[in-house]
């Protein structure tokens, strides 16, 4: 007799059998929008269609999920979670058939083997931008993020015009705005920021003068902007230090970088120091743009990030 189940009587003409141990809760099914490693989402989904069908007379295989895609390989999916196999243009839409993706879904996916199968760290960037942004759209069609909140939180652009508020010699026009911006900004563009920034009483024209001038910082409470929002905005910004290492002098700019291994305790002091030294700088700035206006707007991007993981013990 198995151990694992009793016999439980129903009628006089039948018995039904009951598993006496407790089945394991049934695994929700993984949401692509929360993964940044398309392999490990695979794995996931995989592992959750198991898990759904592990009763079932057949349950879910590698070789159903490639009958599926149209693949003649049995264990493709496999060799793809495993590395051994990149996703082609064409496979990726096959595994968007395979897993039920609708056209939103197909696309996040696309945008993601993209960026995962990227060598280039300056393609890896473009599509990590590129991803980033079709994920707050999709939160904002689906309410995820508050809309009102959204048109509050300033673009790169409106970022820098903010800025340009302190540079010598600028004429608010969206046409040579455009110019000063280097093209990187449509007219429209520029001038729906600048509505932005009037509108919100960031700027405000003077009484004295008749020019338009700063009023108040352009963000009071960050603590309430989405997260998903500051990574958009860090991300943008992060991309014109990217293009400028393409399409500045080095005379023009100052780009460096430095490779080492931290402690933790080292690496929240480093933290500390370069948020510290930010506010300094800011500080100093200010002091410095009472007195008289800039020649140009600068970006500086601080960046401390992991390159690798802890070894596991």
């Amino acid at each position: 007799m198995d151990t694992g189940t009793q016999a439980v009587e129903a009628t006089d003409l039948m018995k039904i059998t009951i598993p006496t141990t407790k089945l394991p809760e049934i695994i929700s099914i993984p949401v692509l929008a929360d993964y940044m490693d398309y392999r490990k989402y695979l794995n996931d989904w995989y592992a959750h269609r198991r898990f759904l069908s592990k009763r079932d007379l057949r349950p879910y295989s590698y070789a159903m999920f490639s009958a599926a895609a149209d693949i003649k390989s049995p264990n493709y999916l496999k060799m793809i979670i495993e590395g051994r196999r990149n996703l082609s243009e064409d496979m990726i839409l096959k595994f968007g058939k395979a897993m039920a993706f609708n056209r939103e879904q197909n696309d996040e996916f696309r945008l993601l083997v993209l960026f995962d199968q990227a060598t280039d760290p300056a393609a890896r960037n473009f599509f990590l931008k590129e991803l980033s942004d079709f994920r707050v759209q999709a939160q904002l069609r689906s309410g995820q993020i508050d809309k009102r909140i959204w048109e509050k939180v300033p673009n790169w652009i409106t970022w820098i015009l903010y800025a340009m508020f302190d540079q010598e010699g600028v004429e608010f026009e969206a046409q040579k705005l455009r110019d000063l911006l280097r093209g990187k900004a449509s007219e429209s563009e520029i001038e729906d920021s600048l509505k932005a920034l009037v509108n919100s009483g960031e700027i405000v024209t003077d009484e004295l003068t008749g020019k338009l001038r700063k009023s108040r910082n352009l963000i009071d409470s960050p603590d309430e902007v989405p997260v998903a929002l500051v990574r958009k905005l860090q991300s943008q910004l992060m991309y014109l230090g990217l293009e400028s290492l393409f399409q500045d002098s080095p005379s023009e700019r100052e780009f460096g970088s430095l490779t080492m291994s931290l402690t933790r305790a080292e690496f929240d002091e480093l933290r500390f120091k370069l948020r510290q030294m930010r506010k300094q700088l800011h500080k100093d700035n200010s002091i410095k743009r009472m007195t008289g206006p800039g020649e140009r707007v600068y970006q500086l991007n601080l960046q401390l990030f992991p390159v690798t993981n802890q070894v596991k013990k």
